[in-house]
């Protein structure tokens, strides 16, 4: 008998399956660290990806001349170090041959093409209902959708699942090349073209100095205030040092101590149209996760005059675009470096652990475990290392109630699933 908050068409009409622990969403860095954690602690798991290979979003939406911001140490997954031979700024492909590494090493095998549409608490019961549609050349519609039951739900799709493309007016009209920075991958495309990049977070300006580097002549949109800090101070990195300081002083006086190094290498940038914030580089992270640029040239060609500053978009029209200043400029060339968002909200049935923004409501350390075993890795605004120290924290909090729930509900749980095809 089918227990009768479960739709009994809607369950014979797709593969059900138990899953006798977690399931993940998500095959990036952060899934792959819960997964590691999970194998250590003996505890069995699905990781669901819609992608057809880990890491998706470095692999295929980032890039060619991408490295990592942070020193490495700061970006490996937990029980597993970067190469040594590895710079401390690893490649693109290096960081993507780390993270197959890592996956091979604790031998985890994610279930690619498959898409979570939905998933929700059926409080009833106490469990998770994850439906997924699995991309396959089968004509049979019914053969590619599934539903996973389990205990617990792991979300770890990231903040940067999808990404953001504002609406700006007049930009069908413009009939150049637009395109989102995660479509970028080289500026070689662009020689002599006038290209306008919109966006001046670490990707607007390093594909500005890509486009430079490529004899290209960009045109940097800052419609707002940006911290800039030098990647290293000294031969040593700027990030490492804001973590010392902020282990030993309070966070406004790290903030300038930092803004001082800052002004004393980069003098003021203000009139290079590069306005600070009112709040210190450290303290608009925490309150609003807007990460500061950390330079790696192209202030330099911003200096030059190789890379224009210009200020927020009015509107766009036929090769053109008018800028709320009042200037016009041609352009060849549109690139979004517009940022990413969470695509939580979209399949998740749920408004208590995450906001409408896709993000969990409590702030770090605080963000990672909900009711009714949600849990959420990779929402930190942390960067690898938050991510990092949520997967450990999610891993063992599973793994201590796996082993509990394991001993206690075995025959109960088989039992009332019995109808469901056992996935281990």
């Amino acid at each position: 008998m089918v227990p009768h908050s479960f739709d009994q068409d809607d369950l014979f009409a797709r593969r059900c399956i138990w899953v006798n622990g977690p399931v993940i969403v998500g095959a990036g860095p952060s899934g792959l660290a819960v997964g590691a954690g999970l194998k250590e602690q003996g505890v069995p798991f699905i990781i669901l990806e819609r992608a057809n290979c880990i890491a998706s979003l470095w692999q295929k939406r980032t890039y060619d001349r991408l490295k990592l911001h942070l020193p490495k140490q700061f970006c490996q997954l937990p029980n597993f170090p970067f190469p040594e031979d590895f710079p401390e700024y690893p490649t693109k492909n290096q960081f993507i041959d780390y993270l197959e590494s890592y996956a091979q090493h604790f031998d985890i095998s994610p279930q690619f093409n498959e898409t979570v549409h939905s998933a929700k608490y059926d409080e009833t019961f106490g469990l998770w209902r994850v439906k997924t549609i699995v991309s396959t050349s089968n004509s049979n519609p019914a053969a590619a959708e599934v539903e996973y039951i389990c205990r617990w739900l792991v979300v770890a799709t990231g903040e940067n699942a999808e990404k953001v493309v504002p609406d700006f007016e007049g930009l069908e009209e413009f009939g150049g090349n637009v395109m989102h920075a995660c479509d970028y991958k080289s500026g070689a495309a662009y020689r002599g073209k006038q290209v306008l990049v919109v966006g001046c977070g670490n990707s607007g300006m390093e594909v500005s100095l890509d486009l430079c580097n490529h004899n290209a002549s960009p045109s940097m949109v800052v419609r707002s205030s940006v911290h800039v800090l030098p990647r290293e101070i000294c031969g040593k990195s700027t990030f490492a040092l804001a973590v010392l300081l902020m282990k030993w002083l309070p966070l406004w006086l790290a903030d300038k101590i930092l803004l001082i190094l800052a002004w004393l290498i980069f003098g003021n940038l203000e009139k290079y149209g590069l306005r600070r914030p009112s709040l210190g580089p450290l303290e608009l992270k925490n309150i609003s996760g807007k990460t500061p640029v950390l330079d790696i040239g192209a202030l330099q060609k911003i200096r030059s005059g190789e890379i224009k500053v210009v200020p927020g978009i009015k509107r766009f029209s036929h090769g053109r675009v008018e800028l709320v200043d009042g200037q016009n400029l041609e352009i060849d060339s549109v690139i979004l470096a517009t940022g990413y968002r969470s695509n939580v909200p979209s399949w998740l049935k749920e408004n208590e652990f995450f906001s409408r923004e896709g993000i969990p409501k409590n702030s770090f350390p605080n963000g990672w475990k909900g009711k009714g075993g949600l849990y959420a890795v990779g929402f930190t605004r942390r960067g690898l290392s938050g991510a990092s120290l949520d997967a450990i924290g999610v891993s063992q909090d599973i793994a201590k109630s796996w082993k509990e729930e394991t001993k206690q509900k075995r025959k109960s749980v088989a039992a009332r699933h019995r109808r469901c095809i056992s996935h281990f």
